[in-house]
């Protein structure tokens, strides 16, 4: 698998979501990853560290143009835990877990996000406004209530389906309601 072309391909599809999106600075990204499904094998079965760093490294690069929080998913057997930047948990009240995820219990993203990140903190939940979900990892339970999809030219990020959603508020109050 070529690293060079699943950064571009990361990189390109995350672009096009916050562009679609258009979240506020301080905003929560998540991404959810299987490496296996990447590489063209079942979920869980083939763990790749340098497949996840490739990923990571261009999807910060763009979260952090934008200013926003990264938040990586980890596997089920962390309970779908996530990985955040310490500043990320202060600043939006998130509640900490005890635990360091490794390729073999958390997944090779999130134990790669746990290396890369510079105050890594795994918190057991939160809402994110917008994400990315590469080999249909279940990012849904990360997001606001109100899941927009989007629908990008990016299809998948080497043989894994992508799938991107946004968020937005509820839209309350009937037919004589104005929505801005």
């Amino acid at each position: 698998m070529d690293v060079t072309q699943l950064a571009a391909e990361v990189s390109s599809a995350a672009e096009e979501l916050i562009a679609a999106a258009q979240p506020k600075t301080g905003r929560i990204f998540v991404l959810g990853c299987s490496t296996s499904e990447v590489l063209g094998e079942k979920i869980g079965t083939a763990r790749s560290p340098e497949t996840a760093e490739a990923i990571l490294k261009a999807l910060l690069g763009v979260t952090r143009k934008h200013g926003l929080f990264l938040a990586v998913q980890c596997c089920e057997h962390l309970n779908r835990a996530l990985v955040v930047e310490e500043d990320a948990m202060e600043r939006l009240g998130l509640a900490e877990v005890t635990v360091h995820p490794v390729p073999e219990a958390g997944g090779s993203a999130a134990s790669k996000a746990y290396e890369l990140f510079a105050r890594p903190v795994v918190v057991e939940s939160l809402t994110a406004d917008l994400g990315m979900d590469i080999g249909q990892t279940l990012i849904g339970m990360h997001l606001k209530r109100v899941a927009v999809p989007v629908r990008l030219s990016v299809k998948c990020i080497g043989n894994a389906v992508l799938t991107a959603a946004r968020t937005r508020p509820p839209l309350i109050g009937g037919e004589r309601a104005r929505y801005f």
